[in-house]
């Protein structure tokens, strides 16, 4: 429930924001040292460390420019940046900052002008179209994308042989086909299919942007509830797995890494960001494998969806042009920087030309020798792109309300309208 409150609040700034308008101020105050690029980034085991890689590639081609790199919550992140650019100042702002691609709407369209285009500054042609379409304002490229939330299907080999199945049953199926799996894995090893955090409602955007749709319709702003055949079918296999008791719930994530750590489930539905906690418990090497995100029955949809990824944004404040090269010259072209990425952190990013790189095809014993950084690569070329738009949060509050009403045995179609109205009331 704090985590609910919590993104009502983000929520609320975010539409606060959107009613004040951009800076008219047309002398920005930021970084007066034109020879020091700030950049804002949060998790120092990921995104920091990504960019210091960045940093140490740059630097040594380019020694006179300073890379200051300042660790954020990514809460934090988003209440600074409403708050200085709704007040019209931006002393302090960094010269760089990493949005969650879920957030980068409501900023681009909420402050326009505070944020500087980056339109043929790098080609968006060798960036997997999604990241490119959650960066862009009417065709005006601001972002450059990062890492992908590419999903996958983390699958326990050994319990599905115990059920009677092998990795191949389990490529590109639906999500009905993987319930009855579910099923006969529970039968034979009492283990359920998943964990989920019924505060948060992941696994809902993962299966509608397999159908290329979102909370919203392709304007970004107009709420896609009642009439969205996705989000229907979504919330009908949400509550057969329930149903079928073939879902763990965790309340935090120390509770979620405990439950596949621990072999409580026999399988993980999420982003690839999750692979090194997988790999965390290292007696279960050799015992899971990863296939293909399950497509929506009945739905035209893809076996590929995207959870959670950010981009890189530069602020129009002085030291811009710095800030340009810096990206356009790392994560926008280094193929070499993409194969660190990988081999030192884990990330996977959306750089195409990087995917050809030796590092996309090493082999993970732990995953019983499979090449799943190129088969992650593969897949997220494949996910549909979608508006994001600017109320992804907003939205899901209130269909985590609706989820539960519909679990109690609200019907489906009144439980969608009911959201639909509170969305048109709420998000203006």
């Amino acid at each position: 429930m704090k985590k609910v409150i919590a993104l009502l609040m983000v929520s609320m700034l975010l539409l606060a924001a959107c009613s004040s308008g951009s800076s008219n101020s047309t002398e920005p105050e930021g970084n007066s040292d034109s020879n020091e690029v700030t950049v804002w980034a949060w998790d120092p085991n990921f995104n920091i460390k990504a960019i210091e890689l960045a940093k140490e590639a740059y630097s040594a081609e380019n020694p006179d420019v300073n890379i200051k790199i300042i660790e954020n919550a990514q809460d934090d992140i988003v209440q600074k940046l409403n708050t200085s650019l709704s007040s019209g100042t931006t002393k302090g702002l960094p010269n760089i900052v990493l949005i969650e691609d879920y957030r980068a709407q409501s900023f681009l369209q909420a402050y326009p002008d505070m944020f500087h285009p980056l339109t043929g500054t790098y080609k968006t042609e060798d960036f997997v179209p999604y990241k490119v379409e959650a960066t862009s304002v009417n065709d005006e490229n601001y972002g450059l994308p990062f890492d992908s939330g590419v999903t996958g299907l983390y699958v326990r080999t050994d319990y599905l042989a115990e059920a009677g199945y092998t990795v191949e049953d389990l490529q590109n199926i639906d999500w009905k086909e993987y319930i009855e799996i579910g099923k006969k894995v529970k039968e034979a090893t009492g283990k359920r299919l998943l964990t989920l955090d019924p505060n948060e409602l992941g696994i809902i955007h993962t299966m509608i942007q397999s159908a290329g749709e979102w909370y919203v319709k392709e304007d970004g702003t107009t709420p896609h509830i009642a009439d969205n055949k996705a989000l229907k079918k979504s919330f009908e296999i949400y509550k057969e797995l329930v149903e079928n008791d073939l879902m763990n719930f965790h309340s935090d994530w120390n509770q979620f890494l405990a439950t596949f750590n621990g072999g409580e489930v026999a399988t993980v539905t999420t982003g690839n960001w999750i692979t090194p906690s997988i790999k965390a418990e290292s007696s279960q090497s050799g015992k899971w494998a990863v296939v293909p995100h399950p497509t929506l029955p009945g739905i035209e949809s893809v076996n590929a969806s995207n959870l959670g990824g950010a981009s890189w944004y530069v602020l129009n404040v002085p030291g811009k042009e710095n800030a340009v090269d810096f990206l356009t010259k790392t994560f926008g072209s280094n193929v070499d920087l993409y194969q660190k990425l990988v081999t030192e952190i884990g990330v996977i990013g959306t750089y195409i030309p990087a995917t050809e790189g030796e590092a996309y095809q090493i082999t993970d014993e732990f995953f019983g020798g499979q090449s799943i950084v190129s088969d992650f690569s593969k897949w997220a070329e494949e996910i549909p792109q979608v508006n994001y738009g600017m109320h992804t949060y907003a939205i899901e509050s209130i269909l985590i309300v609706a989820m539960q009403n519909y679990l109690n045995g609200q019907n489906l179609d009144t439980v969608l309208e009911d959201a639909q109205q509170q969305a048109e009331t709420q998000i203006k």
